[in-house]
């Protein structure tokens, strides 16, 4: 009885309050708990209504640090990740974080204040056009022209952020329509957008398709990507490979969806893929990609990818398919309902011990490897065997992008989905960091590590400050080569060694940065040390910062040149 009384009433309720107050009430109906931001004159009406009706908030000290660690947030947890700045230069400084979700396919809900609505288009102070910079950024935006809109278009903002393909959604909002009185009445109906339909269901056609082939295949591959992440389709893909024993391989975006340790597991593919992955790619018969867009740093020289091979390929967004690879079964769905789809078929596959066999001799004989030298000090390969070996593949683990970033991907051994956060698509410098605050909010009883270079770090260090203030354990290792290490791996390889602007001669003391954040911060010079210091930092519920001096002139290999296909790989063995 009691229970129906408090359906009635709340059908009954009335969203009351300025347009901002309208915005918080309605953001609380999404289920949201906790906002990235940095206020400012345009979003002053909105901030009050946030001291009015409480969500927890996270003050960043940039909003390129606010955006980032939404994306992080998002990325572990698969709840849109919520950001509010404010106009002119508070938007702008969230674009780099916009496109970074956009290509990335996070799913993010972001409110940009803007000047009142009677002066857009005056150049008044701080006004910036975020619609017309964002419009090629954003899965779709909004600006709000009537204080009505405002339940309707958070509503549909978040549907759109959180379906089909994730993306970011930016609602732009006029200060004058944040403090407009609302009079409208709470909306009960759900989203109706006739022109946005994802297909998430596969063509049952298009997947006995894909099973005829497949059953045919002597040397299949899977490529999976994170589409198969955004889809909670871990299991279906296990279940898959090993129902049928084909090999695996995943984009840089796509680690995590097997164990790194499992035996069908290849390795990462693309630029600095396995030798294993890679050639699996340029000799294998049926191609099942399931989630992955075929960008050139997968694909290499698109004329040597996968030659031999029939690509069936799924994907949520019908525009990828096509896009890069010609596709011979193109199945448009989630990637969990179209591997669902697959299991139910139930079919037999050719024998394939030969082609098991020749991958398991590739890995063996050609496995990933570095020249170790006690002299020269601590490689970053060995850093990051070292992080794997204390945290034994269960840490959440972020990145910025570079070197690092791509030692990680080779040598961290992932045991659960979800836990690699990283920018693949725009490769943007600055983003590990944050994108560790927000996983750890995510996920507060998880170990979150971030492995950074000291070049991005300095990037975004100013959120050092959320550490104490939120009491956050991250730990922050940063591979310190004293360089801008890929920059400077191509100018070694590609331009005669001319170190131009690549080599960093003048650094801060991190130890003394950490401290004067009051967060404990050490400095690790050969392997030894790191092995006592990590394991007493990782063993800490406090915040932590090593400064890891790692060798210089190390390269990242293997690598594929630029233009070159992924049969074309230098450094695949270390003599």
């Amino acid at each position: 009885m009691g229970v129906n009384v408090e359906v009635e009433e709340k059908a009954e309720q009335k969203l009351k309050g300025s347009g901002a107050d309208i915005l918080i009430q309605s953001l609380k109906e999404q289920g949201v708990d906790i906002i990235f931001g940095y206020p400012g004159g345009a979003v002053l009406p909105i901030y009050d209504a946030l001291h009015r009706n409480p969500i927890r908030h996270v003050l960043a000290r940039h909003e390129q640090g606010a955006i980032h660690a939404a994306e992080g947030y998002a990325r572990v947890s698969g709840k849109p990740g919520v950001v509010i700045a404010t106009s002119g230069p508070g938007a702008t400084n969230l674009v780099t974080g916009i496109a970074d979700a956009m290509l990335d396919s996070l799913p993010l809900v972001v409110f940009t204040g803007q000047v009142a609505s009677t002066v857009i288009g005056t150049d008044a102070f701080q006004e910036a056009d975020i619609i017309g910079i964002t419009q090629p950024i954003t899965k779709h935006n909004y600006q709000v022209k009537n204080v009505e809109d405002f339940p309707r278009i958070i509503k549909e903002a978040f549907y759109i952020a959180s379906t089909g393909r994730p993306g970011p959604v930016v609602v732009d909002v006029p200060k004058d329509i944040s403090n407009a009185l609302f009079k409208g009445q709470e909306e009960q109906s759900e989203v109706n957008l006739p022109g946005y339909q994802p297909t998430t269901h596969p063509n049952y056609l298009q997947i006995q398709k894909a099973v005829q082939l497949l059953s045919k295949a002597e040397k299949p591959l899977i490529l999976a990507g994170a589409g198969v992440l955004a889809a909670q389709a871990t299991e279906e893909l296990k279940e898959f490979i090993e129902r049928h024993q084909i090999p695996i391989t995943n984009t840089l975006l796509g680690l995590g969806t097997v164990e790194g340790n499992h035996p069908l597991f290849l390795g990462m593919a693309g630029m600095h893929g396995t030798y294993t992955a890679n050639t699996a790619i340029c000799e294998c018969d049926v191609l099942l990609n399931i989630g992955a867009r075929f960008d050139d740093r997968l694909t290499g020289h698109l004329a040597h990818f996968a030659p031999n091979a029939k690509v069936i390929h799924v994907d949520i967004d019908p525009a990828e398919i096509g896009k890069n690879v010609p596709t011979a079964i193109p199945i448009v769905a989630d990637a969990k309902e179209a591997l669902k789809a697959l299991l139910e078929q139930n079919f037999e596959t050719s024998e394939k011990a030969e082609w098991l066999n020749k991958l398991t001799a590739n890995s063996e004989e050609y496995p990933l490897c570095y020249k170790a030298d006690e002299e020269k000090g601590i490689l970053p390969q060995q850093a990051v065997e070292l992080i794997q070996r204390l945290t034994k593949g269960d840490a959440i683990v972020t990145t910025d992008v570079g070197q690092h970033q791509m030692w990680t991907a080779q040598y961290y051994k992932f045991n659960h989905p979800h836990n690699w956060v990283t920018s693949g698509g725009l490769g943007t410098m600055g983003f590990g960091f944050p994108a560790a605050i927000g996983a750890q909010l995510a996920r507060p009883n998880d170990q979150v590590i971030s492995i950074v270079g000291d070049a991005g770090f300095q990037m975004t260090l100013q959120e050092l400050s959320l550490l104490q203030e939120l009491r956050l354990p991250v730990k922050i290792i940063i591979l310190n080569n004293q360089s801008l290490g890929m920059v400077r791996q191509w100018q070694e390889t590609f331009y005669e060694e001319r170190y131009s602007q690549s080599l960093i001669h003048v650094q801060p003391d991190f130890v003394k940065l950490a401290q004067a954040y009051d967060v404990p911060g050490y400095k690790v010079e050969t392997l030894e040390e790191a092995e006592a210091v990590f394991a007493e930092a990782f063993a800490s519920n406090e915040p932590a910062l090593i400064d890891c001096r790692v060798v210089q002139m190390e390269c990242v290999y293997p690598m594929v040149a630029p233009g070159k296909g992924l049969n074309e790989m230098i450094g695949v063995k270390i003599e």
